[in-house]
């Protein structure tokens, strides 16, 4: 007897990819309100549609692919352990808005998540380490970030975000 998402056929690779059931939770949000400065942790925070993260002094165009980013909890501790450190990165240290958890966000590529009541983001891509990451983690912080750096997301639809916010793949 043939397991059902086991053959050959295109349909199957489809099938595992839309199979999202999980939920997960938005652990932290920052903002930079001033380039090149900190980020600065909040408890919630407003996303205009189709804009940026209010309070964040990026102002991304209008239909861009790059108007927020996320990174997974849990590669916060990964991160730590490449650079031998005791405990998991600080997320303000990343440059990244949004910090969610329980939820592999590398799956959630071109697929669209709500957060909390309103908000909708179109996950458009991979966030890339910068050089950045060297200055902020000292050597090798570049490196550490490497298939870390979260991912990048379109503003769909706006509305205020609060850290523990239930975060859900959109069907």
């Amino acid at each position: 007897m043939a397991f059902p998402f086991f053959g050959d056929d295109k349909s199957t690779v489809a099938r595992l990819l839309s199979t999202l059931p999980q939920t997960g939770r938005l652990e932290w949000i920052g903002a930079r309100p001033v380039r090149r400065q900190p980020l600065v942790p909040m408890l919630e925070a407003e996303l205009k549609t189709d804009s940026h993260l209010l309070s964040d002094h990026a102002r991304p165009k209008t239909g861009g692919k790059r108007q927020v980013t996320l990174i997974q909890h849990e590669h916060l501790a990964a991160v730590a352990g490449y650079l031998g450190l005791g405990a998991p990165v600080d997320p303000s240290r990343l440059r990244r808005n949004l910090v969610v958890s329980g939820l592999n966000l590398l799956a959630l590529k071109n697929r669209q998540i709500h957060i909390g009541d309103d908000v909708i983001l179109d996950i458009t891509g991979e966030c890339h380490p910068c050089s950045r990451m060297e200055e902020e983690l000292g050597p090798g912080g570049y490196n550490a970030m490497r298939g870390h750096g979260g991912l990048t997301a379109h503003i769909a639809q706006g509305g205020i975000i609060r850290v523990g916010d239930v975060v859900r793949v959109v069907a």
